[in-house]
């Protein structure tokens, strides 16, 4: 087993690494939408006592996407790689629609198995975040 770290990806917001391979896979920590040595969230408006004021689900997921194949590239492993994709969601109901289209954009060419699931909040202030299993070279 190794652990795996991008210097680009955001920093973890708690003591894991960004990725654990076991044998020929690769295992994702939670990947969210913030940007390495940024305060700012990507798409996020926060009140003055750091709740979400507003959010931009569309931009939160270009991001997160983003953060995903940084983390995987650095890893030795790739986009086409993903074979597995979790994806926490803080409200479906008008969230999924969007997320799911861009999804599409992102997984036209391989298609991972998936789970979505509505979730009540996610440690920082976003609206999306990703699990991911991907098989390394």
């Amino acid at each position: 087993m190794s652990i795996h770290n991008s210097e680009q990806a955001p920093e973890p917001v708690g003591l894991y690494p960004h990725a654990r391979k076991v044998g020929d896979l690769l295992f994702l920590s939670g990947v969210g939408p913030r940007e390495k040595g940024k305060k700012e969230i990507p798409g996020v408006t926060l009140a003055s006592d750091g709740t979400i004021e507003s959010y931009d689900i569309e931009t939160q997921c270009h991001s997160v996407f983003k953060n995903v194949r940084l983390i995987l590239e650095a890893s030795g492993s790739s986009w086409e790689n993903l074979i597995d994709v979790t994806v926490f969601l803080t409200n479906m109901k008008d969230d999924f629609k969007i997320y799911n289209k861009i999804y599409a954009e992102y997984f036209k060419d391989n298609l991972p198995c998936r789970t979505t699931v509505e979730i009540n909040c996610l440690p920082t202030p976003i609206g999306i975040e990703l699990k991911c299993i991907a098989t390394i070279n």
